[in-house]
């Protein structure tokens, strides 16, 4: 996914280069943006499974990949300063994993919208990057018990660090990359709370997609 985001980026960089500076219209007070893009969550790490007094079990908690499509909104406050929101949901595999032992054990969606502040450095540039930084909510549903084990997973806030590049075609048409750190920690209980685990999903949300102008 990262080399897609990078490859693509560098096509149209190269492109845009050669074009004329008419094409493209600077960022400005009032815009709104609209990103339809592909999206990768990928939890950071597995969370150790450890029985209701704390003792180890020997085996992780594995949150799984997910790759989906999801909308994005980007209000420009000042030619500089923007605010994005995002929606997306994504399903994820929980599996115990430890020694020999791999079992699916739960199932979920998960809707982990995403609001940041940007800055835009470079309004006025064809290649304009952005920093942004922001608050997330983890909210899981449609969830699935599997293989005879019952897990709750906990909603809750986290927060968000973001970076990215809009690249300005013609026709108020943009290429957009972006990748969001989402932190978020949350508490998950196997079987009543007979286990838990501790899981810090802390994904990475990577992006690329086509958004227009408006």
């Amino acid at each position: 996914m990262k080399t897609l985001i990078l490859s693509a980026i560098a096509a149209t960089a190269l492109a845009g280069g050669v074009a004329h500076a008419e094409d493209f219209s600077p960022n400005a007070k009032g815009d709104f943006i609209v990103h339809a893009r592909i999206t990768q969550v990928a939890p950071d790490k597995d969370a150790a499974i450890l029985t209701a007094a704390g003792a180890a079990t020997g085996l992780k908690a594995h949150v799984k990949d997910d790759i989906k499509p999801t909308l994005g909104f980007t209000y420009f406050l000042t030619d500089k300063v923007a605010v994005e929101a995002i929606l997306g949901t994504t399903e994820h595999d929980i599996r115990a994993q430890g020694g020999t032992t791999d079992v699916l054990v739960h199932k979920t969606w998960v809707l982990p919208p995403v609001v940041t502040l940007q800055y835009h450095p470079l309004p006025a540039a064809r290649v304009s990057p952005y920093v942004g930084a922001g608050i997330n909510y983890m909210l899981f549903y449609s969830s699935k018990d599997k293989n005879g084990f019952t897990v709750k997973v906990d909603d809750g806030f986290g927060y968000a660090l973001q970076a990215g590049v809009n690249v300005k075609l013609k026709d108020n048409w943009l290429l957009n990359a972006d990748i969001k750190k989402v932190y978020f920690s949350t508490d998950a209980k196997i079987n009543g709370g007979a286990l838990k685990a501790k899981v810090d999903l802390d994904p990475l949300v990577s992006s690329v997609g086509f958004s227009r102008k408006f």
